[in-house]
């Protein structure tokens, strides 16, 4: 189903490339597993909208840290959402990761979000993603190269197109191209 999980080298690069290449990769928790069809990037540079922009802060220590490592946060004190640490160490950057499209431990996705009426409902946003396959703040901080939460390539690569869209769901610089997704892709959120 998978091939070799990315390296750390994979994300210590530029925020916005890296969450351009992030789309068709797989997230794996366990059983569960999705490729990746929609991204938005929170840069360092004057990005008003990431968290980063307060500086320093326990709640954005990992931001700042080395990069392929989980930043999950709550928000609206509802849902968890998993973004992913970009950047060399020192610098913040993170990729919020959107959508998925289910490929693996659909029974398990189904059994965490049961109001959920179609395969697309399950992972279509966010906080969907998160909680089908299980990722909380608990997993804040954690290792992305290694462990039961990574990140891997597909074992067959598929070719796709890319359309890039002003972020959504955020007041501040709203409207920066940094959100990606597959285009034409069902599982991409409303």
């Amino acid at each position: 189903m998978t091939g070799p999980i990315l390296p750390r080298s994979f994300y210590a690069r530029d925020t916005i490339t890296v969450a351009r290449e992030l789309l068709g990769k797989v997230l794996v928790h366990g059983d569960a597993a999705g490729i990746i069809v929609e991204t938005e990037a929170y840069t360092a540079h004057g990005d008003l909208a990431a968290h980063s922009a307060a500086g320093l802060t326990p709640r954005t220590r990992v931001i700042f840290g080395p990069p392929g490592h989980a930043y999950v946060y709550l928000s609206y004190g509802i849902h968890e959402c998993l973004n992913i640490v970009a950047e060399p160490a020192g610098t913040p950057g993170c990729v919020l990761l959107r959508a998925l499209e289910p490929v693996a431990g659909l029974h398990l996705m189904r059994a965490r979000r049961p109001a959920s009426r179609t395969p697309r409902d399950l992972t279509s946003g966010p906080g969907k993603l998160a909680r089908a396959l299980g990722i909380t703040r608990a997993h804040y901080g954690a290792d992305l190269t290694r462990g039961p939460l990574t990140v891997r390539e597909p074992l067959q690569p598929v070719e796709f197109a890319i359309d890039v869209t002003p972020r959504i769901g955020i007041t501040r610089c709203a409207d920066w191209p940094l959100r990606f997704l597959l285009r034409g892709n069902l599982f991409i959120s409303r």
